[in-house]
């Protein structure tokens, strides 16, 4: 593996793993009030298609990252329609 991309896995936790508080936030309180719903919408969009990016240079870093971020995102979505 490339030390550019070990740069990029560490980056890619770091920031990915950023959205566990507000994950963790929306489960244990059930609630998602101040959270933007078009915004997650529109991140989500820019996830998914950093991820069809990543898959097509091959950057295992860029790949992991954003699936586990769309995955949060699509969490925080899913909390903010049910507790609505």
């Amino acid at each position: 593996m490339e030390k550019i991309e070990i740069l990029g896995l560490i980056a890619a936790a770091l920031t990915t793993s950023s959205f566990i508080p507000q994950v963790y936030k929306a489960w244990k309180f059930k609630s998602t009030k101040d959270i933007s719903l078009t915004m997650y919408m529109v991140f989500i969009i820019g996830t998914v298609l950093w991820l069809i990016y990543g898959i097509a240079i091959n950057s295992l870093s860029v790949m992991v990252a954003n699936t586990i971020t769309t995955v949060f995102a699509l969490f925080i979505i899913i909390a903010k329609i049910k507790y609505k």
